[in-house]
């Protein structure tokens, strides 16, 4: 258990490196088994689920090891084919090794994965897509069992452009004979980044950021290196963090077209936004107003991850801000913990409804989930006195250190642990 420690009220100031994105890193590193070969991955995140990637990839039988911001991988001994659920239970996309490990040894034997709990998440695409290429799947006592007898190259029509599905889909594709087709893939930049990457590793694919990839052939290549792009997700949380807190802050590293509907509210809500070719600086020093109503929708649209740490920075915003939540059914888990600070919000299924505060208050709050528990943080900022946040490990699953960047940026923050 961490216990953040934030006194609100201290603007923020200064120039931030963005860390490489944990969405990005973790289907790459399930790619690096596809075929025996020597991998070095620059940019990556010290994160918890990085780390449970790492011991899933142990346990297969492959090297795994960090030298600061670069994690090696060498999966030429890889000799397992099962995931047990200790591993599994760590994070969601722990099921992305799925296809991975069938393009490898064409087997594989898994639970099903874990994760924040933003309701049902089914991996119903991620096994039809599987079963397109040709892979014999059956559920036994909450236990996946896959294996083929040959992957062949087929189109797969994805009735919901999911990420996770997308991504074992090209996994997979890798190993089949002849051409895939993904149709109504995922569009997200992280896609683009697995791309760069397996074309590194000798796969022919094209396509990745529009609604049609193709992979067709695969001449694997023994060593490959790779920067990891940075993260979007990330890049919001430092925006939205420094709205809630008035100040000044410039992104570096960064690709702004990534974040963009993001950086479009919170332009929309008073802040200048001044985008460069590799950074972006948000001047926060003026009254917010709140935005146009905001949906979450797959990219390009508005990114569900960010909307919890949107609606932080909404919370003292003069009017109401409308949002509608269209991806996971639980992702308000948050607004019963932002009440605590005096929020003013009201939630009916689907749509939150945010109705800006003269002052947010200091509480004892607690962290249900990953991106709840950053926009916990965004507006503790903002609240006047102390907020305590309790966090189960949720806020390390996907950020590295951002305790001490917002501390670098003048913020009152400290973060302790307990059994």
């Amino acid at each position: 258990m961490s216990i953040w420690r934030i006194h609100g009220g201290k603007s923020l100031y200064g120039d931030i490196k963005i860390q490489g994105a944990k969405n990005a890193v973790l289907p790459i590193m399930a790619a690096t088994i596809i075929t025996g070969c020597e991998t070095e991955l620059i940019n990556c995140p010290q994160l918890s689920d990085v780390e449970a990637a790492m011991s899933i990839l142990r346990h297969l039988g492959c090297i795994a090891q960090r030298d600061g911001d670069t994690v090696y991988i060498n999966s030429h001994g890889m000799c397992r084919t099962d995931i047990p659920h200790e591993l599994m239970r760590e994070m969601r996309s722990s099921v992305i090794f799925l296809g991975a490990i069938l393009a490898r040894t064409h087997e594989a034997k898994m639970s099903y994965p874990g994760g924040c709990e933003l309701g049902p998440r089914p991996i119903d695409l991620h096994l039809e897509a599987l079963r397109s290429l040709g892979a014999d799947i059956y559920d036994s006592g909450g236990c996946l069992h896959c294996s083929d007898r040959g992957l062949h190259g087929t189109r797969i029509n994805l009735s919901f452009p999911s990420v996770g599905a997308t991504e074992n889909a090209m996994l997979a594709a890798c190993a089949a004979e002849g051409e895939t087709v993904i149709t109504n893939a995922a569009r997200e930049p992280e896609i683009l980044d697995l791309q760069e990457f397996l074309r590194k590793l000798g796969v022919s694919i094209h396509g990745a950021g529009t609604p049609t990839i193709t992979i067709d052939g695969f001449k694997p290549r023994s060593v490959v290196g790779h920067r990891v792009m940075t993260d979007r997700i990330a890049s919001a949380t430092a925006l939205c963090c420094t709205a809630s807190s008035k100040g000044c802050v410039t992104l570096k590293g960064v690709v702004p077209a990534h974040f963009e509907t993001v950086t479009d509210a919170l332009e929309y809500m008073g802040c200048d936004i001044e985008r460069g070719r590799n950074s972006l600086k948000i001047t926060a020093e003026k009254p917010l107003r709140a935005p146009k109503p905001i949906v979450t929708r797959p990219y390009p649209d508005f990114p569900t991850d960010a909307q919890p740490l949107l609606m932080a920075a909404c919370l003292k915003a003069e009017g109401t801000t409308v949002f509608t939540e269209n991806i996971f059914e639980n992702r308000y888990r948050h607004v019963v913990e932002l009440k605590r600070l005096g929020a003013d919000i009201s939630v009916v299924g689907r749509v939150a409804m945010v109705t800006g505060v003269q002052k947010l208050v200091g509480a004892q709050v607690s962290s249900a989930d990953l991106r709840g528990g950053a926009a916990l943080v965004t507006a503790a900022l903002g609240a006047q006195g102390e907020t305590v946040v309790y966090d189960a490990g949720h806020i390390s699953r996907g950020y590295e250190g951002l305790s001490e960047m917002l501390i670098s940026l003048g913020a009152d923050v400290s973060v302790t642990s307990e059994d």
